[in-house]
């Protein structure tokens, strides 16, 4: 996209992945936003993909979105996913505001809290278990479930194997509740039909009435990588939006 010299700069995107991936998984995005002239920050959280030497903290992984959001050039479009999608609501939720222009939380309206955390971290340890940790039967997962052009992308930067429990652990201090209607920027939240982190989709909805809800027919939590043309439609949708925003 050709912008004259004197023109505003062009909206920066952060991504931020979701638990066990990294930054490779945006590599779908990174292509599309890079063809239409946006610059775009895929963080690694600690714990995870270039960062997996290093232990997993909340208080970490909060600086991390904050030090690349105050990074970007322009206006930002904070994205995440799953468990980065989970993170960016309460950083864009946050006393005082962050300096974000836009935010995309996908796969994440969720609580991440109570009978539900407990059984996802026992699936987590269940895996783990395994002699492979698991590796086998995710890339099973990812084979049926994903196209060829963005399978590979997850496990791109390796697994944060390690990192997976004390992240689920420390999602539960996350007041959602409290950030999504503090949440004052164009907001977008992205589901896929089957997810199983919907289940709060309902109290979302009632939390934040101004902001947009995106549901992707026959897709699972992966939306990304899924239906990566549906999920760039959506990014599009958000940059064209904060670009006429006066």
């Amino acid at each position: 996209m050709r912008r004259s010299p004197d023109s505003v700069p062009p909206v920066s995107v952060v991504l931020v992945h979701g638990i066990r991936t990294s930054a490779t998984m945006w590599r779908a995005q990174e292509d599309f936003l890079t063809a239409r002239g946006n610059p775009a920050i895929a963080v690694d959280l600690p714990g995870h993909g270039t960062r997996r030497d290093e232990p997993f903290s909340l208080d970490e992984a909060m600086r991390t979105i904050d030090a690349a959001v105050r990074a970007a050039d322009g206006p930002v479009l904070l994205v995440g996913h799953s468990m980065g999608g989970l993170l960016s609501t309460a950083y864009a939720g946050a006393v005082p505001a962050p300096p974000i222009a836009g935010f995309i939380g996908a796969s994440c309206t969720a609580l991440p809290r109570g009978a539900g955390l407990a059984a996802y971290r026992m699936l987590a340890g269940a895996l783990n278990a395994m002699p492979d940790r698991g590796m086998w039967l995710s890339r099973q997962v990812l084979d049926a479930t994903l196209p060829a052009s963005t399978r590979e992308d997850f496990g791109a930067g390796g697994y944060a194997v390690s990192a997976q429990d004390e992240a689920l652990r420390s999602l539960a201090e996350l007041d959602l509740v409290s950030a999504v209607p503090r949440i004052r920027v164009p907001t977008w939240f992205v589901n896929g039909q089957f997810d199983q982190l919907r289940t709060h989709e309902t109290l979302y909805r009632r939390l934040a009435p101004e902001a947009e809800f995106i549901i992707v027919p026959r897709t699972t939590h992966l939306v990304t990588a899924m239906r990566p043309r549906v999920f760039n439609a959506v990014l599009q949708l958000a940059l064209a939006t904060l670009e006429t925003t006066p």
